[in-house]
């Protein structure tokens, strides 16, 4: 049986290229993008529709409510776990997503500590003073490499790292990557790579074609189930921004605008990332049919 693994930045047509993959080798998809873990998170996450996915069984998408928690050490036993039954059953599995971290738990040994609550809440009391920018730039010092996972916006795992840090007195992502401790050391990756400005083209165009889909629609009806009182799914590319817009605090084009250009700065990040991991192959993004014939004959 095969673990496959298909990452890179967002945009690059990571979802379409997986199911692709799954219906050549008889595999089932597990999602590891963590906001698809969300029900109703669907256009601004560019979940795949029922029909997208033709026919292929994918996991752990729909599985959290809105207002529920997430973290890396949850995921990284819900899938594992979920990759060792289909694996058992005799089943392939292609992992596919653009959250770095959460690609990393499933595939290499990390173990976080245990919350300490005086330390937690000794770093959070210095988060509401200091705010966002102080913390992720003292988070930068600490682990850069963890800096680059985490989005100064997202305060609440910038807390958590700091505070693996100092409970450990090693870097958050001390155990990121090594090839040796991996638990699927025959796990086959592969990462879609564009160009700087194809990229940026294509994250506007998606960008734009989620307004048209009605992502504003999306956004409103999730605020009436809580969205803003969540940690987690709040911190999503442009949710947060057209809340704000729904809010009365920016105009629509303002948060349109933001969202592409947060976008491209997390596209960034993930790019960064995931050139650190030397196990990935990579392919190029652009042309849709060679990415299925390159990849196939690696993995056969």
């Amino acid at each position: 049986m095969k673990l496959i693994v298909i990452c890179g930045a967002t945009a690059t047509g990571k979802s379409d290229l997986a199911v692709s993959v799954a219906k050549e080798i008889n595999a089932e998809v597990i999602n590891a993008d963590s906001m698809q873990l969300y029900k109703g998170m669907d256009i601004g996450t560019a979940k795949l529709s029922l029909s997208e996915r033709k026919g292929i069984e994918h996991h752990l998408i729909d599985i959290l409510e809105i207002k529920d928690d997430a973290n890396v050490a949850w995921y990284q036993s819900i899938a594992r776990s979920k990759i060792d039954e289909l694996i058992s059953a005799g089943k392939s599995v292609v992992v596919v997503g653009g959250t770095g971290l959460y690609i990393k738990a499933i595939l290499d040994d990390l173990n976080f500590p245990d919350t300490n609550p005086e330390l937690r809440q000794k770093i959070t009391v210095e988060a509401e003073n200091l705010g966002n920018e102080i913390m992720h730039q003292k988070l930068s010092k600490l682990d850069p490499a963890a800096a680059l996972a985490i989005p100064k916006e997202n305060l609440r795992r910038i807390i958590r790292a700091l505070e693996v840090i100092e409970l450990t007195g090693k870097p958050f992502t001390a155990n990121l990557p090594r090839a040796a401790s991996s638990k699927y050391p025959n796990a086959l990756q592969f990462g879609l790579a564009l160009d700087r400005d194809h990229l940026d083209q294509k994250i506007d165009k998606r960008v734009e074609a989620m307004w048209e889909k009605g992502f504003a629609r999306e956004v409103s009806l999730l605020m009436t189930l809580g969205l803003e009182q969540s940690t987690t799914a709040k911190k999503a590319l442009g949710y947060s921004q057209l809340m704000d817009y729904l809010n009365g605090e920016c105009s629509e084009e303002f948060a349109k605008e933001e969202t592409k250009r947060s976008t491209k700065a997390y596209a960034r990040r993930q790019q960064t990332w995931f050139a650190r991991d030397s196990r990935i192959n990579w392919i190029d993004a652009a042309s849709t049919s060679a990415q299925l014939e390159k990849l196939l004959a690696s993995i056969n």
